[in-house]
């Protein structure tokens, strides 16, 4: 019985490919080896009897019948190889002329070629003959002693069919060598994915060190392994964060209502606390609703909604909502930027995105302190906000666009943590990115997106491509 797990072998598969093109390929060569040789003495015997048809055919139509025996005689005692046959015969089959005692009764018609054994000189050999017909009811008979060329020609295809099996045998251990390979290839990364499908994240494909292609795919997964423990990671801190973060205000809301259950002396009392509890609560929902919105952006589900739009406006408007909170504490909210920004994507998920940088640079500016929103374009588009605030530490901006991460000099102020990964999300949707730098003093925050113009002529390119294709 054969296993049928080897016959689903992907590696059995392709050695058995490998053994089937090697033995098609190795039994084309012999062909055309035995073509080229074989053959070849073949067509050289047939082209010298039809060479030898034509001449005695002009000696008959010079000289009749006596020429013909002359030439016959002739040709007999000047052949230094010894391997022309020659029998004339006439029209009662006895012989007139030639080296064949009697006329072969296989060779019943003109036409084809005959290969059969003849006795010459009382020495048994093969010839190759061919048949003519004579005026006058004669009959012509003419061939090659072809013994010695059957005889290599027998050797030359036992060689070959020797080669062949050779061949095949080769190709069988090819193939059981091709199988190997693939068996441990395949087992190296089997066994990390069965780690990893066990909870073993650390596990990763081994590298031969070769970088061939089975390198190039240990890699490509080795780095995919490296991003889903990172999103797990990720995930992890998510959860943690939001168990830590959203515990104190359900925590705080729960208490206020059954303080309020118990001691309220008054409807307003109890209204009171009602509405405080629902403050809580509502920062929770706004929580969870910038968590959504993150998930969404970075689904990329709302690049249907994606066009081309004016930025100039748009930071205009920014700047005049937050203003009055600047004027509150005498910062000084400064708007620089070109007369036309012009810009494509999604225009409300980008001005949230600038309102939410602005919106951090107002709240950890010192009093007093200067704001700057300005706006570029080179390349890109940069949109940068600068404050005076405490800053970032370089240590801990890779991880402030993380979900829930908030610094120590934010830890007393108030907020989710979600601003800056919103701020990414949008940039990352947009083909941009965020960077955190060193504004000497406080933070500068630039957000790059790309200009209209570029995002148009890239998707006019992809569409001309794909129509061009179809």
């Amino acid at each position: 019985m054969i296993d049928r797990g080897l016959l689903r072998s992907a590696g059995l598969r392709f050695g058995a490919m490998y053994a089937v093109l090697l033995a098609i390929s190795a039994a084309a060569l012999a062909l055309f080896l035995w073509w080229s040789t074989a053959g070849l003495l073949d067509r050289q015997t047939e082209a010298a009897i039809i060479a030898d048809a034509q001449g005695l055919s002009e000696r008959w139509a010079e000289g009749g019948l006596p020429g013909l025996m002359v030439t016959i005689e002739d040709r007999l005692a000047q052949n230094v190889d010894d391997d022309a046959i020659y029998l004339l015969a006439d029209s009662k089959m006895k012989r007139i002329a030639g080296n064949l005692t009697s006329w072969p009764p296989a060779v019943s018609v003109a036409g084809p070629w005959y290969e059969l054994p003849i006795m010459r000189a009382g020495i048994k050999s093969l010839a190759s003959v061919q048949r003519y017909e004579l005026p006058g009811g004669f009959h012509l008979l003419i061939g090659r002693d072809v013994q010695v060329r059957s005889q290599l020609r027998k050797m030359l295809t036992d060689a070959l069919l020797w080669a062949v099996g050779g061949v095949l045998l080769l190709a069988t251990i090819g193939a059981l060598v091709i199988r190997n390979l693939f068996r441990r290839t395949l087992a190296n990364i089997s066994a990390t994915s069965v780690a990893i499908a066990g909870g073993n994240f650390a596990q990763r494909v081994r590298l031969s060190g070769r970088g061939d292609e089975f390198d190039q795919i240990a890699e490509v997964i080795n780095d995919m392994l490296d991003r889903i423990g990172r999103l797990m990671d990720g995930v992890r801190q998510v959860s943690n964060a939001i168990a830590h973060d959203l515990r104190t205000p359900i925590t705080r809301a729960r208490t206020r209502l059954e303080d309020a259950a118990l001691h309220a002396e008054s409807a307003d009392d109890l209204r009171a606390a009602i509405e405080r509890a629902t403050q809580d609560l509502d920062g929770i929902v706004g929580v969870f609703q910038a968590l959504l919105r993150i998930a969404e952006i970075e689904a990329g589900s709302r690049r249907s909604s994606f066009a081309r739009f004016d930025l100039a406006p748009l930071l205009a408007e920014v700047a005049d909502l937050y203003g009055p909170l600047a004027e509150e504490r005498g910062i000084v909210l400064a708007l620089e930027s070109p007369d036309a920004v012009p810009a494509f994507g999604d225009k409300a998920m980008i001005q949230q995105a600038i309102a939410n940088l602005v919106d951090n640079a107002v709240k950890f500016s010192p009093d007093g302190g200067t704001v700057r929103l300005r706006a570029a374009m080179s390349a890109m588009i940069f949109v940068s906000v600068e404050d005076q605030g405490a800053g970032i530490p370089v240590a801990e901006r890779e991880r402030a666009t993380d979900r829930f991460y908030r610094g120590e000099t934010a830890r007393s102020t108030p907020g989710s943590g979600l601003g800056l990964s919103l701020v990414l999300a949008v940039a990352h949707l947009h083909g941009g990115s965020l960077q955190l730098e060193d504004n000497k003093p406080g933070l500068r925050a630039v957000l790059s997106l790309p200009q209209a113009d570029a995002v148009e002529s890239r998707v006019s390119s992809s569409s001309s491509r794909l129509s061009s294709e179809y």
